[in-house]
């Protein structure tokens, strides 16, 4: 153990400041109240602070920073989406990813790895094909590799014609990433921190105080908790999971359904795998973290469920199939597993932006693929309670398109959770 942690850890004398200082008690009323403090609303405060100097704000968290999906997700960044709209949005959040070490002044372990997307049928190659044109359009690095070229690339997996989905090509998409998500969660609301916002953990909201509800949606004026009851400029909502329920505490509904999604590392084992690999035929996609551990995980669970436990069952089908691409690894042990909970919609496209209520904003819909968004959420909803303008990256989001059918369609690229 370093001399330094130790004699950190035994003295009551710090000479480095708290992260997160206490903000003691809550004030009565703050110009824009954040309800979620995962990464999306601790970059939002960190850009409102950053970007447009306003730091009379306050990050409202149930549990602790970085809980919730921020702690429980498997650390991918990529940007190889399907349709203009999701492709430009993440475009921008990679672009961003690359600069945060240095603007925390904290390494965030950002590695870039190369993504691949294996295509085992025929349709999955033409599917590879068409993003791989949408990605190129956009100036983004992205290929169809057929399997002779992927077998030097990625030369661990089985190429044999002995298995259930043999492979016949891949989406390479080399800006693929991978990140320490607690590093970003914890860049992010440190440097809000020190700027004046006051992040608030355990402190469950209960409700919102809503004027001029008669007849219509009305506008948002107060946000109550387990503490009080805060007057508030604006609101956003950034919660994940709950976000059905915490709309609906605001007197509108959301087009989402909350179901698990699970997650396992192995044992620590050599460096062996460089790349990240995805299956959505296999529901399966693994990396190799910077500590050696095989970062594993799958689809969501088919039934919908307020809950983060793990199953057996999850377990059990995710090996067989891991099995089918690594068979080297049978005799590897499982070092831990978890879930959590994703807000999935019916085009598989994030919510963002206005809503029914006057003052009161979203951040919802996150699926499989929140993580990734991270920063270019927290840029697009500082703007936005900013000036009171949608940003061009994100009005394609809205809520509204549910009413007017006019769906943005990315299942074909997040089909399985990565």
């Amino acid at each position: 153990m370093p001399f330094a942690l130790l004699k950190h850890g035994l003295t009551r004398r710090r000479s480095v400041p708290d992260a997160f200082p206490e903000p003691g008690d809550l004030k009565d009323s703050y110009d824009i109240v954040i309800v979620g403090g995962g990464g999306h609303g601790l970059a939002t405060a960190y850009y409102l602070a950053v970007d447009h100097g306003i730091t009379d704000v306050a990050v409202l968290e149930r549990g602790y920073i970085g809980g919730g999906n921020t702690g429980r997700n498997t650390a991918i960044i990529r940007s190889n989406y399907l349709t203009p709209e999701g492709v430009k949005f993440y475009d921008e959040s990679v672009r961003l990813y690359k600069d945060l070490s240095n603007d925390f002044d904290m390494n965030i372990l950002y590695s870039e790895r190369g993504h691949y997307t294996l295509a085992h049928t025929d349709s999955a190659i033409r599917t590879m094909r068409w993003r791989a044109e949408v990605n190129k359009h956009f100036g983004i690095e992205s290929e169809l590799v057929m399997r002779d070229d992927l077998q030097k690339m990625v030369p661990q997996l089985d190429y044999s014609e002995d298995v259930r989905y043999p492979i016949l090509g891949a989406l390479y998409h080399a800006p693929g990433a991978i990140a320490r998500h607690d590093a970003v969660a914890w860049g992010y609301g440190a440097g809000a921190a020190r700027r004046g916002v006051h992040i608030h953990q355990n402190t469950e909201v209960t409700g919102f105080e809503i004027s001029g509800a008669n007849g219509h949606a009305g506008r948002v004026t107060g946000v109550k908790t387990n503490r009080g009851t805060i007057r508030a400029g604006k609101v956003l909502q950034a919660v994940a999971g709950m976000s059905g329920e915490v709309a609906a505490m605001a007197g509108f509904r959301l087009p989402l359904k909350t179901v698990p999604l699970q997650a396992c590392v192995s044992q620590p084992l050599k460096p062996f795998l460089d790349a990240i690999v995805v299956s959505g035929s296999l529901h399966v996609y693994v990396s190799q973290s910077s500590r050696g551990e095989l970062v594993m995980g799958g689809s969501t669970d088919p039934y919908g469920v307020y809950m983060t436990r793990s199953t057996l069952d999850f377990k059990e089908g995710l090996m067989m199939h891991l099995l089918e691409l690594l068979p080297f690894i049978s005799e590897v042990k499982l070092l831990r597993q978890w879930a959590g909970m994703t807000d999935m919609t019916p085009d598989f496209a994030p919510i963002m932006g206005e809503t029914p209520v006057d003052n009161y904003y979203i951040d919802a819909g996150w699926g499989t693929w929140g993580f990734k968004a991270t920063p270019v959420c927290g840029k697009e909803n500082a703007r936005m309670l900013a000036t009171g303008e949608v940003g061009d990256l994100i009005q394609p989001f809205a809520l509204q398109r549910y009413h007017d059918f006019n769906l943005v369609g990315e299942k074909g690229a997040a089909s399985v959770g990565h």
